[in-house]
């Protein structure tokens, strides 16, 4: 399975969407500076995770939620939680 999540950096409180095998491996790679991006806005906290069942189906929704209506669906879907 691949998991699509998104991170909200507790620094500077943006977010960050992205896809992986092995979620936990990933987060501690953002909040240790492995990542380019991510590393300047370490801690980073899991808002939202979502499983697809191979690479191609978690592109394509990574990518709607990093529109703006994917943005705008991802805030609605965390308000009602």
């Amino acid at each position: 399975m691949i998991t699509v999540y998104v991170l909200k950096s507790v620094k500077s409180h943006i977010f960050y969407t992205g896809m992986t095998k092995d979620l936990e491996n990933r987060i501690m790679e953002h909040n240790s500076g492995k990542s380019k991006f991510t590393s300047g806005h370490v801690p980073w906290l899991v808002i939202y995770t979502e499983e697809h069942g191979d690479w191609n189906e978690a592109r394509v929704r990574e990518k709607y939620l990093k529109s703006t209506s994917g943005k705008r669906w991802l805030m609605k879907k965390l308000m009602e939680e």
